[in-house]
């Protein structure tokens, strides 16, 4: 992943002005909580810029939260939004790196969550290194829920080339050992009002 690129997104945009940005993700919460996890199992949000689900995660009660980014700016940003909503920092582990080649705690997380990173890894040896990377640090029996790019989504996210996917796609690229459970589309609208159609997804880790 290209740390520069996302580095300078976050320190030349207001957080509001980035096209995945949205005032709250009920969706992303609504899929979490339907999972009925208890409020103290492992969650990781990868690839988490400056989202408002870690604030909506807290606020809900989740207690073990990992947040990974590999844009400082991005961590600062989210640090000081929660801090200034009198959430409890403790409550999350902050990470500054690449998804694909972080070390993470092994068969650690009962939930991985991805809104719109995997669909940037766009050759089939970062997407491999992406999904080994992520198995390794999953729980046998553990979820992810991940929204890609629909197959009549973007072509392209800021500036950069990325991989859309039906969902018999994306199941032939997890493998085998993920099981389906629930998949659906939804039409995420930009700040300035364009349309970006979403596949969501939620998985079993067969570990």
């Amino acid at each position: 992943m290209n740390q520069s690129h996302w580095e300078n997104v976050y320190q030349t945009k207001d957080i509001d002005q980035v096209s995945w940005y949205q005032e709250q993700d009920q969706k992303t919460l609504e899929l979490i909580k339907s999972q009925n996890l208890q409020l103290s199992q492992n969650i990781i949000d990868v690839g988490s810029g400056a989202s408002i689900l870690i604030d909506q995660l807290l606020e809900a009660g989740y207690r073990n939260l990992y947040v990974l980014d590999l844009s400082k700016t991005a961590l600062q940003k989210t640090k000081l939004r929660v801090s200034e909503k009198g959430l409890d920092l403790g409550n999350v582990t902050w990470l500054e790196d690449d998804v694909c080649t972080a070390h993470l705690p092994q068969q650690y997380f009962d939930l991985w969550h991805d809104r719109a990173v995997f669909h940037f890894m766009v050759s089939e040896p970062q997407q491999e290194q992406y999904i080994e990377n992520m198995k390794g640090a999953l729980k046998a029996g553990g979820l992810l829920i991940m929204s890609t790019f629909a197959e009549d989504g973007p072509t392209q996210c800021s500036g950069l080339p990325v991989q859309r996917y039906s969902i018999a796609q994306l199941k032939q690229r997890l493998g085998d050992d993920f099981r389906l459970v629930h998949y659906d589309h939804d039409l995420h609208i930009t700040p300035w009002q364009t349309q970006q159609n979403f596949l969501n997804s939620v998985w079993v880790f067969k570990g």
